[in-house]
């Protein structure tokens, strides 16, 4: 068995748990470019200093459930710790999340692929 391929249980795309990881590395992204939008607000114009601690309070909180949930999907789909980690650092970087969430669905769509192929090699 090739080492990126699906360990345990199968995954399916319509998981609940694959389903949360793409909610909320959206919810993640899109937090971390509104809290960097009203830090510029705040520091460059002296403005929006509410808008930077209600946003930076949603975009903490939604990254700690990001994490986790990356961490789930990374060990469900037996990604190594360094894949791991990157992954969960994407929540970090404006728009990385989103680089992110698209190359995990694209390698779950490829895995899905491959199992089915094998499948079909059994019959």
């Amino acid at each position: 068995m090739p080492p990126t391929a699906l360990r345990g249980p199968a995954v399916k795309k319509s998981s609940p748990l694959l389903t949360a990881y793409r909610v909320f590395a959206y919810i993640t992204g899109v937090g971390l470019i509104l809290l960097c939008a009203s830090c510029i607000a705040f520091y460059g114009f002296g403005t929006a200093g509410t808008a930077v601690a209600v946003v930076g309070t949603i975009h903490g909180w939604a990254y700690m459930i990001y994490v986790v949930l990356a961490f789930a999907v990374g060990n469900k789909l037996g990604w190594p710790m360094k894949k791991m980690i990157f992954v969960i650092l994407a929540g970090t970087i404006p728009t990385c999340s989103f680089i992110a969430e698209r190359k995990v669905m694209r390698q779950i769509d490829e895995q899905l692929a491959e199992g089915e192929k094998l499948e079909l090699a059994k019959v």
